[in-house]
């Protein structure tokens, strides 16, 4: 563990950088939410610096240093006398991710006019990772996206597809245009491979294909150095884990095939690929269209390895006989990128700045208690794991199977970097796509709130907590290509009609990278966040009503 000793001056300057927040919330509307002033700057420097310390070498899921932090993050809540809220009676919520390995033997026999070609990894085509080990014929059809979306009155896969191997676009349509029904410019979880892939298995598909949306991505490809970067010699060091919930539902096979392959088989239908994929492009979806001449045969061979995870889940029950079985869930991820040899990836604020603030919320929420002042409503105080990789494979593990019931879920307020001030260089590369050139100094006092726009009234919850501590509410990425709303813990919640805010302070030039420490922590704004967070969850917890998502 690398531990930090603050330089006198250093010390001092710590301390004044204190004097303007108190100033702030001793002039500000009063603070109600009991044992708030609990949550203060120093013990939770102390708390990052050993979870973002050297030796928890960066948190990586799967690693004995991950459980080692959730080991830590269980202690803390059983310390603090919080209630069990994982299985069995333990602080641990199981789930399972998937890993897919490639084996030999996948195919892709394609016949027309009676003679057949075989196609492969190196001419034209490769299985996905999370498809299973499996077979398929079928004649082919052209499915557009492959997107089923009753709720928007869209829809791609009508008609009878049983037997059938669709061919599908990658992405989902108007995926440039802010004003889509399919979250604007925030890639919508319709465009999710494996979950198009159990859409088209629901309607009786044999198996998948996907291609490139040449409409919209026209840039020449190499398809072979595309399979090889999917699938290359050496795992990567980040696996890209999915959900074991949802491959283990799959039993066709899917994989993706290059352009000009696709293209040659669409030729009967007397467009090409590009025709047909700017016909995608509906409001309402199409339905599909039989290729005519061509049947697909299809061999995926993909050994799935199971590999167990976990969240840590605590409690504080509510006191009011009627609303103790509503919940607030407050939440944080602990998980990082680990190390490569002698480099760490700290994570101090990514995300060791929330997971130390849940620790602090948690034991003001415990205080009060002890003290005799319990919310109404019951909190559950979530440390998800495996929010780096998937993405967001401890959240999804959670609503797969809620330790509280959804449509009992209130609210639910995310933490994720709150340590820091967002810093965007010019030409900061694809890291800072999306988001404007801006300096740390112009967001000192900043907060961004990412999901304001689905809840006015949870929004509204946000903003007059907020009158206690005076911060800057940025509400500016909701539908933005940075794809930031979908980037945290709070995605999957709003997947599942749960009304969901992320309080983040924004990237910055340290972000997933080395330089990620907890001596590069604004403790003292950290502290006015945490404790706004709290106040938030106190007020909607005590509140007779609640939050709402607005109507899409």
């Amino acid at each position: 563990m690398r531990t930090t000793t603050l330089p006198r001056l250093r010390r001092a300057a710590f301390a004044t950088a204190l004097i303007p927040s108190l100033a702030v919330a001793q002039s500000a509307k009063p603070v109600r939410a009991p044992a708030n002033n609990a949550i203060t700057a120093a013990k939770m420097r102390a708390d990052l610096e050993f979870l973002a310390g050297d030796g928890f070498r960066g948190r990586l899921t799967n690693t004995p240093e991950n459980a080692l932090a959730l080991e830590w993050m269980k202690a803390r809540f059983q310390w603090l006398g919080l209630k069990p809220m994982g299985a069995d009676g333990s602080y641990f919520q199981p789930y399972n991710l998937s890993i897919g390995a490639l084996a030999g033997g996948n195919d892709l026999a394609v016949t027309r006019d009676g003679a057949t070609a075989h196609y492969t990894l190196a001419n034209g085509f490769y299985p996905h990772r999370f498809s299973p080990a499996a077979a398929a014929t079928g004649d082919l059809v052209f499915a557009h996206f492959g997107i089923s979306a009753p709720s928007l009155g869209y829809e791609d896969l009508g008609g009878d597809l049983h037997g059938k191997i669709l061919l599908v676009l990658d992405h989902e349509p108007g995926e440039a245009d802010s004003t889509s029904a399919f979250d604007g410019v925030v890639t919508s979880e319709y465009a999710n491979p494996l979950k198009k892939a159990l859409a088209a298995q629901a309607r009786g598909a044999a198996g998948l294909l996907f291609v490139t949306d040449v409409q919209n991505h026209q840039a020449p490809q190499s398809f072979e150095a595309s399979s090889h970067a999917y699938w290359p010699d050496q795992p990567p060091r980040l696996l890209p884990y999915t959900l074991a919930a949802w491959a283990d539902k799959l039993t066709i096979p899917v994989g993706q095939i290059s352009v000009p392959l696709a293209d040659s088989l669409v030729h009967g239908t007397g467009k090409s690929l590009l025709e047909l994929a700017r016909t995608a492009e509906s409001a309402r979806g199409s339905s599909p269209l039989a290729i005519p001449g061509v049947r697909v045969a299809m061999t995926t061979a993909v050994v799935r390895k199971a590999v167990p995870d976990r969240n840590v889940l605590a409690a504080i029950e509510g006191s009011d006989p009627r609303l103790k079985d509503e919940w607030i869930v407050i939440s944080g991820h602990v998980d990082h990128n680990g190390a490569d040899g002698d480099q760490i990836f700290n994570g101090a604020d990514d995300n060791g700045s929330g997971a130390v603030a849940l620790l602090a919320i948690a034991e003001a929420y415990a205080k009060a208690a002890a003290a005799g002042q319990r919310p109404k409503r019951s909190v559950l105080f979530a440390a998800f794991n495996s929010e780096e990789r998937g993405p967001l494979m401890g959240s999804w593990g959670y609503v797969e199977t809620p330790a509280v019931p959804l449509e009992k879920t209130a609210a639910m307020l995310n933490m994720d970097m709150i340590g820091r001030n967002e810093e965007v260089p010019e030409n900061g590369g694809a890291r800072f796509r999306g988001l404007p050139v801006q300096t740390s100094e112009s967001n000192k006092n900043a907060v961004t709130l990412l999901g304001w726009s689905r809840s006015t009234q949870l929004t509204a919850a946000v903003e007059r907590a907020n009158a206690g501590y005076g911060l800057t509410l940025k509400k500016n990425y909701d539908n933005n290509v940075s794809q930031l709303l979908r980037r945290s813990d709070s995605w999957p919640f709003l997947q599942h009609s749960v009304p969901a805010i992320w309080f983040h302070t924004g990237l910055h030039p340290d972000y997933h990278l080395t330089s990620d420490r907890a001596d590069r922590i604004n403790y003292p704004k950290m502290e006015r966040i945490a404790r706004l967070v709290h106040e938030t969850s106190w007020e909607l917890a005590q509140s007779p009503g609640r939050p709402a998502l607005n109507k899409r």
